[in-house]
């Protein structure tokens, strides 16, 4: 049985939580970004810094790879990890099981 460890690939599966989470944070953005003065210069009053979350929309059940980034309990596989996501950020999934269906991760198929 493979045991994970820090910065192993594995796939994760989204739940209902995640991908409303994602989802919002997203909407936040756009929401955010329709209220704020335009144009505006890096370093310039008005500037703010702020990280886009920006990408596709996200759906439980979608699948997408993950970097573990902590593991707690290997002995029944509880990691961390940082969902690479179809946009250009991540989702922290904290405590998540190894295992099949959403909100588990499980190891990619061997080709």
């Amino acid at each position: 049985m493979m045991q994970p460890t820090i910065g192993r690939i594995v796939h994760y599966t989204l739940n209902d939580a995640d991908a409303t989470a994602i989802n919002v944070r997203r909407a936040d953005f756009q929401a955010f970004q329709r209220s704020h003065a335009h144009p505006h210069e890096a370093g310039q009053p008005g500037a703010t810094g702020h990280v886009a979350h920006v990408g596709n929309h996200a759906e439980a059940g979608q699948t997408y790879p993950a970097v573990v980034v902590r593991v707690f309990d290997p002995s029944v596989t509880t990691s961390n990890l940082q969902v690479l996501l179809d946009g250009n950020d991540t989702y922290w999934a904290t405590s998540r099981l190894e295992g099949e269906g959403p909100g588990t991760w499980a190891w990619p198929a061997r080709s």
